[in-house]
C-alpha cells in the first residue's frame, strides 16, 4: 500500500525519492514529464500537467495525495462525472486504505472526514462557496480540467480556482491548449509559484491514416495486420450499434477464442431484446460501448476486452472521457458531429481526447489512428482506381456526389485536426441563487466576498456586469421573501446578512426541488386510491428529465392521437394544427404548477429550477409491464441504460426524500416493486450504492462478470406487486379485448384461447375495470407454496359481482431464474374454488 512508504519527513527531497522507490518497486519508471511534475508537487508548487493520454496522469494525482498525507492537509480529488469519481474512489482506497478515503457525489457520502475525498467538480464548489478561503482543503487535483469550458458546468471548475487561496492545484487534462493565463492567475491568487508541465511525447506513438477503402475492407486490413483491439468511433448510439451488427459478417476470432469468451461469459443474463443481440455480437468477438447500455452490459464488454477477447468494440465519443476499454487502434468513421443544434466538424479538443485514447502503454508498442474518407469520396476512389490509367475510362466516371446538406471533411480536415492545438479553454461562469446562498451562509461580510467573486472572475468585463445585475435581483428577491435578513450590526462571525432558514450540505446538488416534493406530497389524501401513484409523480417531477424516453412516448402520443383523428376524418391540416398540442403525459401538471408558484414565494431560491411532470414509473405501473416490456413499447432499446438509470433515481429519491408517516402500505409496496425490478435487470447499480457503504467489502470495478442478482423470490413483498403487475397486464388487455398481445405473451395460451374465454364475459357486462380499486390488492388471492404460488386476479365489473377473473400458477424457481415473474394461466372465466 503506498501509504506505507509515507517518510518520517515531509521534506521534499524524501518525498520525492520515498514514491519514486515505491513506484519503481510496482514496476513502474516514472516518464520525465512525471518526474517533473513530481518535483514541483512536493516542493509546494502548482501544476497544470497537459500530456497525452495513457502517460501516466493517474500516478501523479497519486503522488499529490501521497505529498498531501505527509503535511497533514486533506486534498480533494474532482472529476466531471460521478462514475469515474466512483472508480477513483475504489483506486485510491487500494494506495491508501479505506481509512483515509471518502467520497462526496452529492448521491452518496462515505468517510467524509477522511483526509482524501474524491467528489464531483460540483461538490467542490459548494464547499469553496460555503465557506471560502477558510475550507479545509490543503490540495485540489483536478482531473479532466478541460470542463472548465463547458457550458452548463464550467462555472464549477472555475470556482474553486477564485474562492480557494490557500490551496495547492494540480490541474490536469490531455487537451489543455495554452495555460498561460491559468499559470499567472494561479499564481496570482495562490502566491504559490505555478508550473505548466506539457508533453506531446507519448509514451506509445501514434500513427495516422486516411482510409479510402470501406469501413469493412478497413476493419479487415486492421485485423490482418493485427492492430487490434480495434475501437470504431461513431457519433451516434444507433450508429454504432448498427455498425457492430454489420461486422458480424466479418469472422474475427478463432474457434478457441470464441470458446474463451463463452467461458468467460459464462451464465451471465441477457435480457430480451438489445441483450440478445448483444449476447450474440460478443461471442463473436464483437463488442458496442455508449452511454445508452445498461451498466452491466458495458462492464461485461469491458471485462472481455481487458481479457483481450474482443477484437472490434463498436461505440461513440464518449470514450474519451475516463472510459476503461484497452485499445489499440481508433477508426473515425466521420469527422462531424451533432451537438444537439447543428451538425459541425469536431474540435481539436474532441479529436485528440478521443485519437489519444489508441496504444496502450506497456502492452502496445505503437498506437493507430484511423479516419474514414466520406462514402462518396470512397465510392469515386474506387471507380478511379478501376479505370486505372485510361483517360477515356476516367472522363466517363460519373462523380458521385456528397448527399444534401451533408457537412463534408477530407483528408486536408484530418490533418489539421492532427497538428491542431486544443482550442483555448474560455470561461463559464454563471450566477445562481445557490451560489448567493452559499455565500451568505458563510462568516464574514457577504457583500465583500460576492463583489470579489463577481469582480475576480475569469469573464470579459460586459458579462460580469451582467452577473452583477442579475446577483442583485436574486438577492432582492430573497430579501423580499424572509429568507435572508440585513443585521443591524455583525454579528460574532461578521455577517452583517444572514439566511433565515437552514441549507443542507449538498444543498442545490441532488435533486434541488427535493424539499419542494416535500411541501406538494402534503397536499394529497393518503386515503385517495391514486395517492401511491400521486406520490410518484410529485418524485418524478423533481428528477432530471430522461429526453429519449419522453420523445419516445410523445411520438406514440401523436401517433395514437393522429390515427384517431384520420378515424374521425379529419383533414390533413386540422390534424398537423392539433398534434401539436399532444405531448407525452404530465400527471399532476396543474396540482404541480400551483404548488410550485406558491413555494417559490417563500422560497425564491428555486427560481434556478421548474419542476418537469412526467410519467415512466407511474407508466410502467399503469401499464402492469415489466422492464422489457417497458422499452419494446416504445422502442427505446437503444437508450435502456437511461431507462434504468432514471428508474433507479426515482427509487433512491422515493426512498430517501418521502417521510416514513407519508409511506402508505400500498406506497411501499410500490417502491419495494420499484427496486427489485431495478435490482433484477441490472443489480449493479444498487450493488454500486452498497459498495459506497461498505468500501471494505467487494467493490464493483474489480469484479469479475456479473452472475446475475438475488432470487428474485427473495423479497416477497416485491415479488407479490411482480405477480399482480403480470395478472394486471392481462386484465389490462383483456379490458380491450387485444387477444393478439394476449396470445403473445408467456403462460401457454394462445390468442384464440383468451378470446373464447373473455368474450362470454362481454356477453354479461360491458367493461371490464381498470382503475386504481381494480388492480387494489381486495381483487388477488393467493395461495402460496413452497415451489408454486396459485393465484387468481379478480375483474372488477360494473355491478361489482367480482365472479370473473383469471387464474394462474406461479412457478417460483423458474421466477428466480428469469428474474421475473413466470405464470402459468390456468382458467379465465367465471369464478371457481381457488
Amino acid at each position: 500500500m503506498l501509504a506505507d512508504a509515507l517518510p518520517e519527513s515531509a521534506d521534499p527531497d524524501a518525498l520525492f525519492t520515498a514514491f519514486a522507490e515505491r513506484a519503481a518497486e510496482n514496476g513502474l519508471e516514472l516518464y520525465p514529464a512525471q518526474e517533473e511534475a513530481l518535483i514541483e508537487i512536493v516542493s509546494g508548487a502548482n501544476v497544470i500537467l497537459s500530456t497525452p493520454t495513457g502517460s501516466g496522469k493517474s500516478l501523479v494525482a497519486a503522488g499529490a495525495h501521497f505529498t498531501a498525507l505527509a503535511h497533514g492537509m486533506r486534498s480533494y480529488y474532482t472529476a466531471p462525472i460521478k462514475a469515474l469519481v466512483s472508480e477513483k474512489f475504489f483506486a485510491l482506497i487500494d494506495e491508501f486504505g479505506a481509512d483515509r478515503v471518502g467520497m462526496l457525489t452529492g448521491d452518496s457520502s462515505v468517510n467524509p472526514d477522511a483526509p482524501i475525498i474524491c467528489c464531483t467538480a460540483e461538490i467542490l464548489a459548494n464547499i469553496a462557496l460555503r465557506h471560502g478561503a477558510a475550507a479545509e482543503v490543503g490540495q485540489v487535483v483536478m482531473d479532466e480540467f478541460h470542463f472548465y469550458a463547458e457550458p452548463d458546468r464550467g462555472w464549477a471548475w472555475q470556482v474553486p480556482l477564485l474562492e480557494l487561496p490557500n490551496t495547492q492545484f494540480v490541474l490536469m487534462s490531455a487537451t489543455l491548449g495554452d495555460m498561460s493565463f491559468f499559470e499567472k492567475d494561479l499564481t496570482a491568487r495562490t502566491g504559490r509559484a505555478t508550473a505548466v508541465v506539457t508533453s506531446a511525447q507519448r509514451p506509445v506513438p501514434l500513427t495516422y491514416r486516411y482510409a479510402l477503402t470501406p469501413l469493412h475492407e478497413t476493419i479487415e486490413e486492421l485485423l490482418g495486420a493485427r492492430q487490434e483491439p480495434v475501437y470504431v468511433v461513431h457519433f451516434a448510439q444507433a450508429a454504432a450499434v448498427e455498425r457492430a451488427q454489420a461486422l458480424m459478417s466479418i469472422n474475427v476470432c478463432t474457434r478457441a477464442e470464441k470458446a474463451a469468451i463463452a467461458e468467460l461469459i459464462g451464465d451471465f443474463r441477457f435480457a430480451a431484446g438489445f441483450g440478445k443481440a448483444l449476447s450474440r455480437m460478443v461471442r463473436h468477438g464483437i463488442g458496442v460501448h455508449h452511454a445508452g447500455m445498461l451498466p452491466k452490459y458495458r462492464r461485461l464488454v469491458e471485462q472481455l476486452a481487458q481479457a483481450g477477447l474482443l477484437k472490434i468494440i463498436c461505440g461513440t465519443d464518449t470514450l474519451g472521457v475516463g472510459i476503461n476499454v484497452p485499445i489499440r487502434t481508433v477508426v473515425f468513421t466521420g469527422l462531424t458531429k451533432y451537438d444537439g443544434t447543428r451538425v459541425r466538424h469536431v474540435r481539436a479538443r474532441e479529436f485528440h481526447q478521443v485519437a489519444g485514447r489508441a496504444g496502450r502503454a506497456g502492452f502496445d508498442t505503437d498506437g493507430y489512428v484511423v479516419v474514414q474518407a466520406p462514402d462518396h469520396v470512397i465510392e469515386n476512389a474506387k471507380a478511379l482506381a478501376k479505370a486505372g490509367d485510361d483517360p477515356k475510362k476516367k472522363r466517363k466516371i460519373v462523380r458521385k456526389k456528397a448527399p444534401e446538406g451533408f457537412v463534408n471533411w477530407t483528408e486536408s480536415t484530418f490533418e489539421r485536426l492532427i497538428g491542431a492545438e486544443p482550442e483555448p479553454l474560455t470561461s463559464s461562469f454563471t450566477v445562481s441563487n445557490a451560489m448567493l446562498l452559499n455565500v451568505i451562509a458563510r462568516p464574514g461580510n457577504a457583500f465583500t466576498a460576492m463583489r470579489r467573486l463577481l469582480e475576480e472572475n475569469h469573464e470579459p468585463r460586459d458579462r460580469q456586469r451582467k452577473h452583477i445585475l442579475r446577483a442583485i435581483a436574486m438577492y432582492r428577491a430573497l430579501r423580499a421573501a424572509g429568507v435572508v435578513e440585513q443585521l443591524p450590526e455583525p454579528d460574532p462571525d461578521g455577517r452583517i446578512i444572514r439566511l433565515t432558514v437552514d441549507l443542507q450540505f449538498d444543498f442545490a446538488l441532488n435533486q434541488p426541488l427535493a424539499p419542494f416534493a416535500l411541501a406538494a406530497i402534503e397536499l394529497l389524501d393518503t386515503a385517495e386510491p391514486n395517492y401511491p401513484l400521486d406520490v410518484v409523480s410529485i418524485v418524478e417531477s423533481v428528477v432530471e428529465n430522461p429526453r429519449q424516453i419522453l420523445a419516445a412516448q410523445q411520438d406514440k402520443a401523436r401517433g395514437e392521437a393522429i390515427a384517431a383523428m384520420k378515424a374521425e376524418g379529419m383533414d390533413y391540416e386540422e390534424r398537423m394544427t392539433l398534434i401539436e398540442d399532444v405531448t407525452y403525459p404530465k400527471p399532476l401538471d396543474e396540482l404541480l404548477d400551483a404548488a410550485y408558484e406558491t413555494y417559490r414565494q417563500g422560497h425564491p431560491w428555486v427560481s434556478d429550477y421548474q419542476p418537469a411532470p412526467k410519467s415512466v414509473v407511474r407508466d410502467m405501473y399503469e401499464r402492469a409491464m415489466n422492464f422489457v416490456e417497458f422499452v419494446g413499447y416504445y422502442g427505446v432499446a437503444r437508450s435502456e441504460g437511461l431507462v434504468l438509470r432514471y428508474l433507479a433515481d426515482v427509487y433512491d429519491t422515493l426512498r430517501h426524500t418521502v417521510p416514513v408517516d407519508a409511506k402508505t402500505t400500498e406506497l411501499q409496496d410500490l417502491i419495494e416493486w420499484l427496486g427489485e425490478l431495478v435490482r433484477q435487470v441490472d443489480s449493479s447499480l444498487l450493488d454500486e450504492w452498497e459498495a459506497l457503504r461498505h468500501p471494505g467489502e467487494a467493490q464493483p470495478s474489480t469484479r469479475p462478470v456479473e452472475r446475475g442478482p438475488e432470487p428474485v423470490t427473495r423479497n416477497e413483498r416485491a415479488f407479490r406487486v411482480l405477480v399482480r403487475n403480470e395478472l394486471f397486464r392481462r386484465v389490462e388487455l383483456a379490458a380491450r379485448r387485444n387477444y393478439t398481445v394476449l396470445g403473445e405473451l408467456s403462460g401457454g395460451w394462445t390468442s384464440a384461447d383468451w378470446e373464447s374465454a373473455i368474450e362470454p364475459y362481454f356477453d354479461l357486462h360491458d367493461e371490464i375495470g381498470t382503475g386504481p380499486d381494480a388492480r387494489g390488492p381486495a381483487l388477488l388471492m393467493i395461495d402460496k407454496d413452497e415451489q408454486v404460488w396459485r393465484v387468481r386476479q379478480i375483474f372488477a365489473d360494473p355491478q361489482g359481482d367480482h365472479d370473473w377473473g383469471i387464474s394462474a400458477e406461479v412457478d417460483l424457481p423458474a421466477s428466480d431464474e428469469a428474474g421475473e415473474a413466470v405464470l402459468r394461466i390456468t382458467d379465465v372465466g367465471e369464478l371457481r374454488s381457488f
